[in-house]
């Protein structure tokens, strides 16, 4: 046809320029297809392998090892109760137990071992690794010192069969303390089992565990769990040598004479109250006898030529011209204030060689009848029951009716009705069977020289340095940090401590440099009517003008800003390591009294450290409260019963 080209449909026709174009991008699409697809495959497959060993090789056995783990925590977990109930018997069963499972517990984290080889999981397995260390020589410590004290259950009071259960109390006191010497040299063992665990405990780094996710919590029991093992080991090294000649001090194989002194703490003085009595017990074989029991006024009156009053009594007991035995515990350090109080028994007529002072005070003797009983001593019963007359344990009230109530005949020895109780209970304890008291008595003779109601200045220069590691000597510690030390004393010679509350508020002023301004307030509050104070009538005078001659103890160069309350010119100097602001003032019956004194602090806290404090208790004392504020905010609030180490947040 005219005006159209002819059109060929032969199969050999060469393909046109533009089919050639179009065939070469598809080819180039197929090659990139083919290689993105080899990539994606080798991608995946890694994927599959980590996301396959992730499951198989870390995931479920990680919950194996879990699962066993908390299965070793409900053993242990049974071990602790056992301890806790003082049944030697479950302890050692549950840590026998505790042991296997920790074992099945390492063994499945073994199985895990090549996981110590990949970053970063390996810091975390060798962390577990380290801690299951640590807690299996844990274990082997408790495990030793558990088969030691078995032996001893039946005399120690403890659930559980020991070995001396024949024969009477004091038989069994005896055969337990001749044979302890074969005992105390395995405290080297907890000692070298402690020190393993602290070696496994340092390698583990609390930092591996960020703030984010749980870690926080992690970190802080991490930390917590280091400062214990830490802590455990100092103590058992600082107390390994009183543990060592223990049988000594309890008269093996030579028997031991101590002076025991009573300190009424309802006339507080700087050591835990008035001495008012002695007694000379001697110990044989771990069985304690009285030898002497008197009266402190009668071995003062044996002495002549005493010394002149030191200061402090010279201006507040100005009737009291010489230095007498009943009034040497002016230093608030125990064994500083036995250094002076020996220093005159020696020339006393009834001085006897001692191998050791030993304080105690009235909350000792209630607490013991507290768990014994009613006890009878010189004619009387004596309860620890609430006596209407000074809202105190009738026990309290009827020694202070026998010993400074007037009656018209001479009544010799009347403070040494205090030896003859202290006599009484201990009868009262080793007459009767060991697990009907001995427990509750042990354990409440612990926390009453945790709480500085008893005290000890011993000879044996091994037995000492232990019992101060102990802080059971009164001792005026060091401290890196702030210190806070109030110490009252009743020059008014009534019991009025009977009545008081005192109550002490420490207020923080932080400045931008990092100085701190502190404020020390101390509230007392009497609120009892007053006593009849008239001799002449038999008038029993317990509660009277309190006159305070108060000492507040701060760290070594703290500087003097202000003070108020002290009813004579405040003074400022440098005693037992420490800085001590002294001043006076006096509680009335019915009435309130408040000391403040303001110093600046000798050193400067660092941004985003904590202040560490350390208050120490008065002994004597047991129910003062302590309040902490901190530029303006209330920190803390809490009866001070024993020492008390705090790290302050003060940013």
């Amino acid at each position: 046809m005219d005006g159209f080209q002819k059109i060929s449909l032969e199969n050999n026709a060469a393909p046109s320029n533009n089919n050639i174009l179009a065939s070469k991008p598809v080819t180039k699409l197929r090659k990139k297809f083919n290689l993105t697809s080899r990539k994606n495959i080798i991608i995946a497959s890694i994927l599959a392998v980590v996301v396959l060993f992730v499951v198989f090789g870390v995931l479920l056995p990680g919950i194996g090892v879990a699962r066993q783990a908390q299965k070793t925590a409900v053993v242990a977990k049974a071990a602790m109760a056992g301890l806790k109930q003082q049944n030697v018997q479950i302890a050692s069963e549950q840590l026998a137990a505790t042991k296997v499972e920790l074992l099945k517990t390492e063994q499945k984290l073994g199985a895990m071992g090549y996981l110590r080889f990949i970053p970063p999981i390996n810091f975390y397995y060798n962390d577990i690794s380290h801690l299951l260390k640590a807690g299996e020589y844990g274990l082997n410590a408790g495990d030793i010192l558990v088969s030691s004290i078995e032996p001893y259950a039946d005399v120690l009071g403890l659930k559980g069969q020991g070995s001396f259960v024949g024969g009477t109390a004091q038989q069994r006191i005896q055969t337990a303390v001749t044979t302890m010497s074969k005992v105390t040299p395995k405290i080297d063992d907890i000692e070298q089992q402690l020190v393993l665990a602290r070696k496994e405990i340092d390698q583990v780094n609390p930092n591996h565990y960020p703030s984010i996710f749980g870690g926080k919590k992690i970190n802080d029991t991490l930390n917590q769990v280091k400062t214990i093992t830490d802590q455990s080991v100092a103590f058992i090294q600082q107390a390994k040598p009183l543990i060592k000649v223990l049988p000594s001090l309890l008269g093996e194989p030579d028997s031991k004479k101590y002076l025991v002194i009573f300190q009424n703490n309802a006339e507080l003085r700087p050591t835990g109250g008035f001495i008012t009595a002695y007694a000379i017990f001697r110990l044989e074989h771990g069985v304690i006898k009285v030898d002497t029991s008197n009266d402190i006024y009668t071995l003062d009156g044996t002495i002549s030529n005493k010394p002149t009053a030191p200061r402090p009594i010279a201006l507040y007991l100005p009737k009291v011209p010489e230095w007498n035995l009943r009034d040497t515990n002016l230093s608030p350090d125990f064994v500083a204030s036995m250094n002076d109080f020996n220093k005159l028994y020696k020339r006393a007529g009834g001085y006897e060689p001692v191998d050791g002072i030993i304080a105690v005070d009235t909350h000792t003797l209630v607490a013991a009848m507290n768990i014994l009983g009613d006890i009878q001593a010189d004619g009387t019963t004596f309860t620890t029951k609430e006596n209407p007359q000074c809202k105190c344990p009738d026990v309290i009230y009827q020694m202070e009716v026998f010993a400074d109530q007037p009656v018209n005949y001479v009544k010799a020895n009347r403070k040494g009705i205090v030896g003859d109780l202290m006599y009484a209970i201990m009868q009262k304890a080793f007459s009767s069977s060991p697990k009907q008291y001995w427990g509750p008595l042990f354990q409440t003779m612990i926390a009453e020289i945790n709480q500085k109601h008893i005290l000890f200045d011993i000879s044996n220069p091994d037995a000492q340095s232990g019992l101060e590691a102990l802080n059971a000597a009164g001792r005026i510690q060091t401290f890196d940090g702030d210190y806070l030390h109030v110490n009252d004393t009743n020059f008014g010679g009534a019991k009025s401590n009977l009545f008081l509350s005192e109550a002490v508020d420490s207020n923080y002023q932080v400045q931008s440099d990092g100085s701190i301004v502190k404020t020390v307030t101390i509230t007392y509050k009497n609120p009892f009517a007053p006593s009849d104070c008239n001799l002449e009538r038999g008038g029993l005078c317990l509660n009277a003008i309190q006159r305070d001659w108060l000492r507040i103890y701060a760290p070594k160069g703290s500087t003097l800003l202000d003070s108020k309350g002290s009813e004579v010119k405040l003074t400022s100097y440098e005693e037992l390591g420490k800085t001590v602001f002294e001043g006076f003032l006096t509680i009335r019956p019915l009435g309130s009294a408040t000391y403040m004194v303001k110093y600046k602090l000798p050193f400067k806290v660092a941004n985003n450290s904590d202040l560490p404090l350390l208050i120490q208790k008065q002994p004597g004392t047991d129910t003062n409260m302590y309040s902490i504020t901190v530029n303006g905010h209330k920190m803390q609030d809490f009866p001070l019963l024993t020492d008390k180490t705090l790290k302050l947040n003060v940013h």
